[in-house]
């Protein structure tokens, strides 16, 4: 019995020297859970296979949400996603794993402040943390995280001035908006960036003249920034000169005499455009912009001569009543103070004619182009479709194209929108990247959409690629929402599957690169028929097949596809199912990085 004996003193010295069971050292494990216990996790506890406990190994026990690296030896990813945690977030602990690369606790009910503690997180490069109620400034040190390439502190209650992040030359996403931060914008490497926004807080001062990509809705919402890009022209500085005071006065006889001067101007033309036309028709298209042969009802005079107000037109299908172009609020400077007839006069290009209506490019004096949608054969009432206008305006998401104004008489229905340099998804070549990026996007906007307007019965009604836009920084959003009742005439649960279903047509053409015939029932059939004869490779675009993009991931936005087009599931699952495969293809990306 020797060998036996000695067999059991070298494997008692074996476990001294090199334990089993732990991957990660008991002080980050304790770290960990102490994280754990602070954001308050209540019933998730009790979740199977939960873990985040001393006794346990965040690697080998498989810790929910925890990611690690190929070896089971460190955490590299922790994904806490609508969990409904409601405590603080201890980054002094969390950040005690110097390996950690993710870190996404968005859409929780978490609280407090983000403490100087979250630069230990050295290695840190994605940050999510959208969806809370933070509150506080943001800590100086997050500039220290020179590795982080995403960062989303948006739709909290973070205030105080934003951090300098020009020395984080590898960041390309910052989004901060709904919020409440102040102060003029830091400096930031726009032309590194491929997502910025910090909409809807209360920033002041000027915007730096190289915002590169970034247009007036990346930062619209925030009354005391002026800029180039936005409609509220920085004021000129003015020079220090001996005799300030003589200028001042020579100032104000110069402005006076220029006021005159456009009032002048200004009854010289309204003198003159009594005797114009301006007339609007379905058919009929010049260069100098739209043309009617109808009765005069578009005339900005009424039969009894008197000029009507700024934004009012005579419509002569109720005797003379008067009939608006409504401006909703919007960044576009150029529609500030436009009259419908300066929509009726602009030039414009018909750029498309559909089974429900034409679409015209309009180019106003302002010089911003906009885009006007000419609906017909739409049985509504003008009171119906100016409730329905006003409600979708009221649902703001940011991957959905904003109303700038629409028009409602009895032979008309416009819509008024900015128009998009880069056209539409349909067409266009991305890599596998940008399509997961589209897919999410748009997802999220439609679940948020039909969560917001269930109640109102406001489907969009017409999804497809063509109505999926690329802003002029070839960000994705959904365009026309709540334009079209489904042809069947319900606006019930069966006009949100019906954009579930054309949802699901976008992700065929997404992930085949083909285009869709006969309102993707061609597509759909013949996917269908390939997945059932499990030849399923045959599918994916041949573009992507190259690229080398991940064939899991491929194949699981091919099943939401299916799931959409066959199931109907609702568009929150829908894109929760995206977010996730999302997550997985960012993780794979920083557990790949350096």
């Amino acid at each position: 019995m020797g060998w036996v004996q000695s067999f059991v003193v070298v494997s008692f010295v074996f476990v001294l020297l090199f334990p089993v069971g732990k991957a990660e050292t008991e002080d980050v494990i304790e770290a960990l859970v102490e994280f754990m216990n602070k954001l308050v996790p209540g019933g998730m506890q009790n979740i199977p296979n939960w873990g985040w406990n001393i006794s346990s190994d965040p690697c080998l026990s498989n810790w929910h949400g925890v990611t690690c690296d190929t070896s089971n030896k460190t955490v590299k990813s922790i994904v806490l996603e609508q969990l409904n945690l409601s405590g603080t977030v201890d980054f002094e602990s969390v950040c005690k794993e110097t390996n950690l690369l993710l870190l996404s606790l968005k859409y929780n009910n978490l609280s407090g402040s983000l403490p100087q503690e979250i630069s230990n997180c050295k290695q840190l490069k994605l940050l999510y943390l959208n969806g809370n109620k933070f509150s506080g400034s943001l800590p100086d040190s997050l500039h220290d995280l020179t590795n982080l390439v995403r960062i989303d502190i948006s739709n909290n209650e973070l205030s105080g001035n934003l951090p300098d992040m020009s020395r984080n030359t590898g960041l390309s996403t910052f989004l901060a908006q709904n919020n409440r931060f102040t102060g003029p914008l830091p400096n930031f490497n726009y032309r590194l960036l491929e997502d910025f926004d910090v909409s809807n807080n209360d920033l002041n001062g000027q915007i730096p003249d190289d915002t590169g990509k970034f247009g007036a809705r990346s930062f619209a919402g925030n009354p005391r920034l002026c800029g180039k890009v936005l409609p509220n022209a920085c004021p000129v500085g003015k020079k220090k000169k001996k005799h300030s005071h003589d200028f001042l006065i020579y100032s104000g006889y110069a402005v006076l005499a220029l006021i005159v001067l456009v009032l002048v101007v200004i009854l010289f033309l309204k003198k003159k455009a009594k005797h114009e036309d301006n007339e609007f028709s379905s058919d009929s298209y010049t260069k100098k912009g739209f043309k009617s042969t109808k009765d005069s009802s578009f005339s900005s005079e009424s039969k009894t001569g008197h000029t009507r107000s700024e934004f009012s037109i005579t419509s002569a299908e109720n005797g003379g009543v008067s009939a608006s172009l409504v401006v909703l609020l919007s960044p576009v400077e150029a529609v500030n103070g436009m009259r419908f007839e300066d929509l009726l006069r602009a030039p414009a290009e018909l750029i498309g004619r559909g089974k429900h209506g034409s679409l015209y490019k309009v180019l106003p004096s302002g010089g911003v182009p906009l885009v006007v949608k000419r609906i017909k054969d739409w049985e509504i009432s003008r009171v119906e479709f100016k409730k329905r206008m006003q409600r979708v305006n009221q649902v703001k998401h940011p991957k959905v194209l904003p109303l700038v104004a629409y028009y409602c008489s009895k032979q008309e229905k416009l819509l008024v929108y900015e128009f998009q340099q880069n056209g539409s998804q349909n067409g266009q070549i991305f890599d596998w990247g940008s399509r997961l990026n589209i897919a999410s996007n748009m997802a999220e906007a439609l679940a948020f959409m039909h969560k917001e307007l269930k109640d109102d019965g406001i489907a969009h009604g017409n999804i497809k690629s063509s109505n999926i836009l690329l802003t002029k920084d070839m960000d994705s959003c959904v365009s026309e929402y709540g334009l079209m009742v489904v042809d069947n005439g319900s606006q019930n649960s069966k006009a949100f599957n019906v954009d579930v279903y054309g949802f699901g047509v976008v992700l065929l053409e997404l992930v085949t690169g083909k285009a869709v015939q006969s309102n993707g029932v061609n597509l759909a059939k013949w996917v269908n028929s390939v997945v059932k004869e499990e030849w399923t490779g045959e599918v994916f675009d041949k573009a992507l097949v190259v690229e080398g993009a991940n064939e899991e991931r491929m194949v699981a936005l091919l099943q939401i596809a299916l799931k959409c087009i066959n199931d109907s599931p609702g568009m929150d699952q829908v894109a929760t199912m995206i977010a996730s495969l999302k997550e997985e293809e960012e993780r794979s990306m920083a557990s790949s990085g350096p």
